[in-house]
């Protein structure tokens, strides 16, 4: 594999908003005749290879395979001047994460880059006036982001971006000479060439990486996120396909997340999006848009630059069974009349940033939310964010052994919030906890600070927010994300206005995970099907055990069970992945040897459809499952209360699930280690409907059976790896000493199995890139 060294180093927080350098020089306005048709007949150079010189073939001859992007990219570095390649990463399997940067000769030097950067940082800064700022960003360059395939059998937006490299290197003609003379852009061709080579949707870890940028777990996600720190971005473009054969790209449909700001979404909405209808109308290309995808959850390509960056995002879908021809000169076509509109209103898209920078700090000084608005004429509005002040958030260095804390820190740091950590206690009279009620409090000394007031409020809101108030009844993907409540961190918020003595914090390190597991516990798990859901649960575990929790483990598969490899394992995980496949894959002789190892002293631990239906179907735990009677169809936060014993270490009584519309648990008397709490205590953060049955039933059942022990979550222990306090529960289950368990009676056993119910199969793939 490739390893090439980075173009500069990564910053490791942003520079000092100081005025600086004109990015680009007095001549910068002239930037070519306004009225050069975007689609002008190309003229090309002649200095940069084509890429048939290269590869033998033309780009949309065929796909391009990891290694050929890697050599043209190579090619029309070594070739052009007007091209600068570096890497923002290495990937599981040790690829390179390339991306390139395509500006004028002498002005994508790392001066003139850096340069480029603090100008836009100053544009940014509120501190600046708007005159200053105005001046500045008549003659600063934007950055504009191209970025393709962060799924890896989503081919063409990688193939299209290699295209536009060279036609941006090469070319001489008005058109290419005012993208290239008055924008830097930055093209990361393959977000993951490790899946694009694998022909996977995920990585090589089983991560959809598009869900990925809030926590940023994966190397392929956390070095993009470095780059747009480096490259402050005023646009991002993320190509995708799918299998509609109609196109889709923005405006967003509802329900939109409020903290998006209004310049960003004016942008998307107002500019961009009818820019990209006016080119597929031209063509004669089917599209739709407003209808079926939204602009919500801070996970996404197109989101994190929005929320985190105040840069238009936009998430551009092909149909995925069009000859690669076709996808890649769609996704050419847009990038090109993106880039066009976005060089043609440089100076308003700067200063949209401004804007957004300056109203983040007013509404943080006033405490005020974005409220709800939906966008579309036949939506309807399904509740507004409370008339509530938040002008600062708390987070408590109490309860637990503090790792989910730091992480939440350095996450906040790295993403540049602004945190203080007070130096005396400081008395609020109207703090309201995560899941609690408003009363007077004194926050002690050496607690985490948060105010509103600053340029990153927007992002402060998005991540430490106590519900997302979703505001329609319907959306895509999950609705609660509260970084507190992922990592049970005790902390809430207060709408007054105060001064502590504190002091600001500086980077936060990533910490490492801070219990050793015990000698002797051999861990494997279970992949028990070969479908999507089974392969993801394994290796995201897989992934955490590795390279999060440092311990050692092996991953089996039905033929391994049935060939005696559980005879040296001491625990079995089986995340998601259906049972009904499982108990087909593994036949009788599995079955039963399965059994045969948990009654002789084996612990099978389940989550999420896999596991968890398995044991009660083959009659191996008495929890019985039945349908969720929830709405809550879209990943909601939901606390839980755990009983005394072993899976409280370092968590406590209160715990909060992701909740995904997943199977509900009835335990037996005395099998019930944690419950949802009923109505007095029952609580939840994002869009949660119709909870039926959910408070007072099981979320986890811990019993004997045999010599054995078979634990089961209701829900994912370990959804997309960043729910750390459930993450903590199942570290305790696997590691922590066993308690006293109640062993199941045969009648219990017998009904379980036959109230296990037949379609835990039928999930849909989801529909959304």
């Amino acid at each position: 594999m490739r390893h090439r060294s980075r173009l500069v180093p990564f910053v490791a927080a942003l520079a000092a908003l100081a005025t600086v350098a004109p990015a680009v020089g007095p001549a910068a306005p002239a930037l070519g005749q306004a009225a050069c048709d975007p689609f002008t007949a190309p003229v090309f150079g002649g200095t940069v290879p084509t890429p048939g010189d290269v590869l033998g073939a033309g780009i949309g001859d065929h796909q391009l395979s990891a290694d050929e992007i890697y050599t043209y990219v190579d090619a029309v570095d070594a070739a052009s001047g007007r091209v600068r390649t570096g890497s923002y990463g290495t990937t599981e399997q040790g690829r390179d994460l390339t991306y390139a940067v395509v500006g004028p000769v002498g002005d994508i030097t790392d001066q003139a880059l850096a340069d480029a950067a603090d100008a836009i940082r100053t544009i940014q800064d509120p501190g600046t006036s708007d005159d200053a700022a105005r001046a500045l960003a008549e003659t600063t360059r934007p950055f504009l982001f191209i970025a393709g395939n962060v799924h890896g059998n989503e081919e063409s937006g990688a193939d299209a971006a290699v295209k536009l490299l060279w036609h941006l290197a090469d070319r001489t003609d008005c058109a290419a000479r005012r993208i290239r003379d008055a924008a830097t852009v930055v093209i990361l061709p393959m977000q993951n060439p490790d899946g694009r080579e694998l022909g996977y949707r995920r990585n090589a870890n089983g991560f959809d990486m598009n869900r990925d940028g809030q926590v940023r777990t994966q190397p392929e996600i956390a070095g993009r996120w470095e780059l747009l720190r480096q490259f402050p971005p005023q646009l991002f473009v993320d190509a995708h396909e799918f299998g509609y054969y109609r196109s889709f790209f923005p405006p967003n449909d509802d329900p939109i997340y409020h903290e998006a700001s209004s310049p960003v979404l004016r942008w998307i909405s107002d500019r961009l999006g009818p820019a990209l209808a006016d080119l597929f109308e031209q063509r004669e290309w089917r599209y739709f848009n407003a209808g079926g995808y939204d602009f919500f959850a801070p996970i996404y390509g197109d989101t994190t630059p929005a929320f985190a960056f105040q840069a238009p995002g936009l998430t551009l879908e092909t149909y995925s069974d069009a000859p690669i021809r076709l996808r890649m000169r769609k996704n050419f076509d847009q990038f090109w009349v993106l880039l066009r509109t976005a060089v043609d209103g440089r100076v308003n898209l700067l200063m949209s940033q401004h804007e957004a920078y300056q109203e983040a700090v007013r509404q943080g000084r006033q405490g005020l939310l974005e409220p709800n608005r939906v966008f579309r004429p036949k939506s309807h509005l399904y509740q507004q964010v409370p008339d509530v002040r938040v002008r600062n958030y708390f987070l408590l260095p109490t309860g637990g052994d503090g790792w989910a804390l730091q992480h939440v820190l350095h996450l906040l740091r790295d993403a540049d919030v602004e945190i203080y950590r007070l130096d005396r206690s400081l008395r609020v009279p109207d703090f309201t906890p995560y899941g609690g009620r408003e009363h007077a409090t004194t926050i002690p000394e050496g607690a985490y600070w948060i105010p509103a007031a600053q340029p990153q409020k927007h992002w402060v809101q998005a991540m430490l927010n106590a519900d997302t108030y979703v505001p329609v009844r319907q959306t895509y993907d999950i609705t609660g994300w509260s970084l507190p409540l992922l990592g049970d961190i005790p902390g809430g918020s207060s709408g007054r206005a105060v001064t502590p003595d504190a002091t600001p914090l500086g980077g936060v390190p990533d910490p490492a995970w801070s219990l050793d597991a015990p000698a002797g516990v051999d861990v494997a798990i279970f992949e028990s099907t070969l479908g999507v859901y089974a392969f993801e649960g394994a290796r995201q575990l897989s992934w955490l055990m590795d390279d999060v929790w440092g311990v050692p483990n092996q991953i089996l598969a039905p033929p391994d069970i049935i060939g005696g490899a559980l005879d040296d394992v001491e625990v079995l995980v089986m995340p998601s992945g259906g049972s009904i496949s499982a108990i087909r894959r593994l036949g009788e002789d599995g079955v039963r040897e399965l059994k045969r190892w948990v009654r002789n002293g084996g612990h099978f631990v389940g989550y999420r459809y896999g596991g968890t239906t398995l044991a009660p179907r083959i009659g191996m735990s008495s929890a019985r499952i039945i349908d969720s009677p929830t709405g809550i169809d879209e990943g909601a936060l939901v606390r839980i209360e755990l009983e005394a014993g072993p899976l409280r270490a370092g968590v406590g009584r209160d715990a909060w699930t992701m909740f995904d519309d997943d199977d509900v648990l009835l335990a037996s008397p005395g099998a019930t280690t944690a419950s949802y709490p009923g109505p007095a205590r029952f609580d939840s953060s994002g869009l949660v409907l119709d909870i039926g049955r959910l408070p007072g039933s099981a979320a986890i059942v811990d019993e004997a059976f045999g010599d054995g022990r078979v634990t089961v979550f209701g829900a994912d222990a370990n959804y997309r790896s960043f729910t750390w306090g459930t993450q903590r529960i199942l570290w305790n289950a696997i590691f922590g000493p066993t308690p006293h368990l109640e062993r199941a009676t045969p009648h219990a056993l017998a009904a379980a199995r036959a109230a296990a119910r037949s379609s835990v199969d039928a999930i849909p793939e989801p529909w959304r890139d």
